[in-house]
C-alpha cells in the first residue's frame, strides 16, 4: 500500500523547524506507520489548493506518485481560509523584484504591516475564496480517481491559529469548513475535523511558536487519525471535543485560551 499525501507545511512544520518528507514524526509518516505503508507527500510553504491542483498537473514527481497511489490524503485547504489582505498571486511576486535589496524591503513592509492589514479588513479577503478552494479539489479528486478509482480519498478540514502574523484573526474558516464539508460528502471522500483534535494544542501555545504550526504531540493525533479513517469506512472523526468553529471570530481568542491553558 502507498499513501499519497498533497499537504501544506503544517505536514512538514514541526514544533520548532521544517523537517525532510522522511520525518517520523510527522503526521503523514505517522499515518504510514499506523497503516503499515510508505508515503509520498507532495507539499510547500504556504500551499493552497490551487498549488495542489497545479502540482497534479504539472509536476512529473507527483504523476510518479498517482500511478501507485492505494490511498490519498488532502491536507490542503487551511491556508486558503487565512486572511490575504495583498492577493496571494501578488505576494507571491515579492521574490522576484529586483533589485534583491527591493523586494527585501517590500517583504519585510508587508510583513510588517500585515497583522494590521488583516485587522483593518477583517480578516478578508482569504488566500483563496472557498468556491474556488472546492473547485481545485474536485479537479485533484477527479485526475486521480481516474487512474486510481478505488484509492479511498481522506480530506484534512482547515486547522486553527493563534498566529500574531495574522493578528489572531480567522473569520473566514467557518466558510471554508463549511464548503469543503459539503464537497466531501457529495464527492464520497471522508473527512477530518482536524480543528477539534488540535485546539488546545495549538491556542494553547503548546505547537510552534508562530502560532500556526504544530508539536509531535499534535501530529501524532492528527497522523493516528488519518490512517483510522483511511483503514474503516468511517466517514469523520471527531475528538469528543464539539468543533471549536472560528476561536478567533467568537467570544474564544487565542489569546484567553492560552491564559487558561
Amino acid at each position: 500500500m502507498s499513501l499519497l499525501v498533497l499537504g501544506d507545511s503544517l505536514s512538514f512544520h514541526g514544533p520548532r523547524t521544517a523537517h525532510p518528507v522522511d520525518e517520523p514524526r510527522l503526521w503523514p509518516q505517522v499515518a504510514g506507520s499506523c497503516l503499515g505503508t510508505s508515503v509520498d507527500l507532495h507539499a510547500g510553504l504556504g500551499w493552497t489548493a490551487r498549488h495542489a491542483w497545479t502540482a497534479v498537473r504539472t509536476d512529473p514527481r507527483v504523476w510518479a506518485s498517482v500511478r501507485t497511489a492505494d490511498a490519498v490524503a488532502l491536507g490542503v485547504g487551511g491556508m486558503d481560509s487565512l486572511p490575504s489582505p495583498l492577493p496571494t498571486a501578488v505576494r507571491e511576486l515579492i521574490p522576484v523584484l529586483r533589485p534583491p535589496s527591493l523586494a527585501a524591503r517590500v517583504r519585510r513592509a508587508y510583513r510588517d504591516r500585515h497583522a494590521r492589514l488583516v485587522r483593518l479588513t477583517g480578516g478578508r479577503p482569504t488566500a483563496l475564496p472557498p468556491g474556488e478552494t472546492v473547485r481545485c479539489l474536485e479537479q485533484i479528486r477527479v485526475a486521480v480517481t481516474t487512474l486510481r478509482p478505488h484509492a479511498p480519498m481522506v480530506l484534512l478540514l482547515p486547522s486553527v491559529h493563534r498566529s500574531p502574523l495574522y493578528g489572531g484573526v480567522h473569520t473566514g474558516r467557518t466558510a471554508h469548513v463549511a464548503a469543503m464539508r459539503a464537497w466531501a460528502v457529495r464527492s464520497g471522500v471522508r473527512v477530518l475535523e482536524v480543528a477539534p483534535l488540535v485546539v488546545e494544542h495549538v491556542l494553547g501555545g503548546h505547537g510552534n511558536p508562530d502560532g500556526i504550526h504544530w508539536g509531535w504531540p499534535a501530529h501524532r493525533m492528527v497522523g493516528e487519525a488519518v490512517a483510522e479513517l483511511l483503514r474503516t469506512e468511517q466517514r469523520a472523526v471527531h475528538s469528543g471535543i464539539p468543533d471549536p468553529g472560528d476561536p478567533q471570530g467568537g467570544a474564544l481568542t487565542w489569546e484567553n485560551a492560552a491564559d487558561r491553558s
